[in-house]
């Protein structure tokens, strides 16, 4: 197993130690995943970047929320399924939805479960859906631009998810009381 470093602004390239300064500041600390991102600065800023644009798109918490664990829990990445959770529940995110996108039961708001079941169909088909898999996620109310904005939020993962199984990043302190087994109910 290759031991990737978990860099600090001191031991961290040049290049990343605003990144991580602005990740300290943000989060209160660094997290683990961007500290060993920062090892490639590209890759720090680039998935910085695509979370905030993420953030910034015309979904709401829940639907945030749905996006990124639905993703998390289709790679199996033990390191944000955790994250995730604690960033839902500061998001005001009902544990209910928490719960179903971790263990992969169905979520009870048929709008909700459309945006995971596309998300779903973009990872697992790689972006090749067919035309009445669109045509379900715009019917449930959803918009071309969100159908593209989800684009956007597995960008976003790939980026995490890859890193963290790449790396086995450890998972940070305050969210090893949300740990994952990875165990999912098949949906």
């Amino acid at each position: 197993m290759v031991d990737f470093t978990l860099h600090d602004e001191s031991t961290a390239p040049q290049e990343s130690q605003e990144l991580l300064a602005a990740s300290k500041k943000n989060f209160g600390r660094i997290p683990g995943l961007h500290a060993v991102m920062a090892e490639a600065p590209g890759l720090l800023e680039g998935y910085q970047t695509l979370h905030r644009l993420f953030q910034d798109s015309t979904f709401d918490a829940e639907e945030l929320t749905v996006v990124w664990q639905s993703i998390n829990v289709e790679h199996s990445c033990h390191y944000c399924v955790p994250a995730h959770t604690a960033i839902a529940k500061g998001m005001g995110v009902d544990d209910e939805i928490i719960d179903a996108l971790r263990d992969g039961t169905p979520l009870h708001e048929p709008r909700l479960e459309a945006l995971r079941t596309f998300s779903l169909a973009m990872v697992r088909e790689r972006g090749d859906v067919d035309d009445a898999t669109v045509q379900a996620f715009l019917d449930a109310g959803f918009t071309q631009r969100q159908v593209l904005e989800v684009v956007l939020g597995i960008a976003q993962k790939v980026m995490s998810n890859y890193t963290n199984h790449l790396a086995r990043t450890p998972i940070d302190e305050p969210n090893r009381k949300y740990e994952w087994n990875g165990t999912v109910v098949p949906s």
